[in-house]
């Protein structure tokens, strides 16, 4: 099998169920009886700043005909410093999704945490994270987006929904603590809480800024899948044009 699974984009269920595939993911899914969907739902603006419902959708469906007995919670910690993540869910879509799948909703911002440590670690020899992250296999849900700050966003960058405020608000938005070290940051979250399992809409993709900028032109219209964050994101810069070897967190 690939290490990241690239299927040309038809429509969600079609494409995600065949990139899936690709990576043999429903046997993986089988065996696992609680899983977090993590969307990219950074603010409230729109796909492709934010992860597409429809996409998460198709997520969620592959994951039932895998494992009917599965517990599903869409977990997401926003950004927004003018919105709760539950209003989030609500304008974009969520909260109608999450009923018509019959899946929960969790805002990750204000989980219950628990204390984990990192030895050798530069920027977090300690973290506060959700008591969730540990308890289930996680499934990153990126957009394909340039960022202004990281060089791009893709599964890996989308863990940063599970700080919690409440230890990493350092003043101009909800994760600002992220800003001083982004590279290191990213890359030691993720030593704490990888993805197990990642899927990225690359359908479209933000070519200059994460938070909205020029489309992708031509849009890849892709979908890429792995249970390879790293090797995925690798992947997604090249199609945005990038040299992973310049992003630090994907060096």
């Amino acid at each position: 099998m690939p290490p990241v699974a690239e299927v040309k984009f038809t429509d969600y269920r079609s494409s995600v169920t065949e990139a899936l595939d690709k990576i043999g993911a429903a046997k993986a899914i089988a065996g696992e009886d609680k899983i977090l969907l993590k969307p990219n739902l950074v603010n409230s603006s729109p796909p492709p700043v934010t992860t597409q419902p429809e996409f998460c959708r198709a997520v969620i469906e592959y994951v039932q005909a895998a494992n009917p007995n599965a517990e599903i919670v869409i977990g997401e910690g926003c950004g927004d410093l003018n919105y709760e993540t539950d209003e989030i869910f609500r304008m974009l879509g969520y909260e109608k999704l999450a009923e018509e799948c019959g899946v929960k909703l969790l805002d990750l911002n204000h989980a219950p945490l628990c204390k984990k440590k990192l030895e050798g670690a530069k920027v977090f020899p300690t973290m506060f994270l959700p008591e969730i992250a540990f308890t289930h296999k996680i499934i990153s849900l990126p957009n394909l987006k340039a960022h202004s700050l990281a060089g791009m966003t893709g599964a890996i960058k989308n863990m940063m929904g599970f700080a919690p405020p409440s230890h990493y608000n350092a003043g101009s938005w909800k994760k600002s603590f992220f800003h001083r070290q982004m590279q290191q940051s990213v890359k030691e979250l993720n030593m704490f809480i990888p993805p197990w399992l990642s899927v990225m809409d690359a359908s479209v993709g933000l070519a200059e800024y994460h938070l909205g900028g020029a489309l992708c032109d031509p849009a890849p219209e892709l979908i890429l899948a792995s249970f390879d964050a790293v090797e995925l994101d690798r992947k997604a810069a090249e199609i945005l044009g990038l040299n992973w070897r310049d992003i630090g967190h994907l060096r």
